[in-house]
């Protein structure tokens, strides 16, 4: 690991509130390096999930820059930001994201064909193959789990081969088994596509597979830690 792959710089976040106007980051600097798994953890309400919006470019920076692959974040307008998200970036969600109305197998090749893939359901497929849900290609969310929904949301994620993996609590919804197993999938899409994963977690378990944790404290950064060399 030698290049940032996402770098911040003084980044601050305030959004109005019901009580007025809320200060949610304070003057965030960081990096993270190309390759690296990166946790991000602290308490409910500290600002993990909204930076790890804005590292996505869902969220935008009150001030500050944000510079991911090369690309500064600030400067573009909302559907170059999809377009950057489309063609370099997978997000999992906590609440799985997925479209109700579509198959597990439409569901991982829309990213695909978005991006004009013309193998967009071939390696949906191949997908649904690596995270166990080959026989549940045609089933839609209502009728899967909430652990094969998780499954699901990572095979869509990982299909355009992304060179960053962003995931929001990917284990908060789930029972201990459909965690444990969701962990280790996320960290063999990392390894099997080389993609930088970073992750928002109240796992300590999780935490702990990372290269490196960084924690926050009411927006801002609390400590930063590598992992001990085993």
């Amino acid at each position: 690991m030698s290049d940032p792959i996402i770098s911040l710089k003084d980044v601050t976040l305030s959004l109005n509130g019901n009580a007025g106007l809320v200060e949610i980051l304070h003057g965030i600097t960081m990096d993270v390096m190309t390759g690296e798994t990166l946790g991000l953890i602290g308490p409910s309400g500290s600002g993990k999930s909204s930076l790890l919006m804005i590292m996505g470019g869902l969220e935008r920076a009150t001030s500050g820059q944000i510079s991911v692959l090369g690309h500064d974040l600030t400067h573009l307008d909302e559907d170059k930001l999809a377009q950057f998200r489309r063609d370099s970036m997978g997000i999992v969600f906590q609440s799985f994201h997925l479209i109700p109305t579509m198959t597990a197998l439409e569901n991982v090749a829309t990213p695909l064909e978005l991006a004009g893939q013309s193998n967009a359901f071939d390696r949906a497929l191949e997908e649904l193959k690596n995270v166990g849900l080959a026989d549940r290609a045609d089933h839609y969310p209502a009728q899967m789990s909430g652990g094969e929904q998780q499954r699901v949301a990572l095979a869509r994620a990982s299909a355009p081969r992304p060179k960053i993996l962003l995931a929001d609590e990917p284990t908060g919804n789930l029972d201990g088994t459909n965690g444990n197993a969701i962990m280790e999938m996320l960290f063999n899409l990392r390894d099997r596509h080389g993609a930088t994963l970073v992750l928002v977690t109240h796992s300590t378990t999780l935490a702990n597979r990372c290269d490196r944790v960084i924690r926050l404290t009411d927006g801002q950064i609390d400590f930063s830690a590598a992992r001990a060399a085993e």
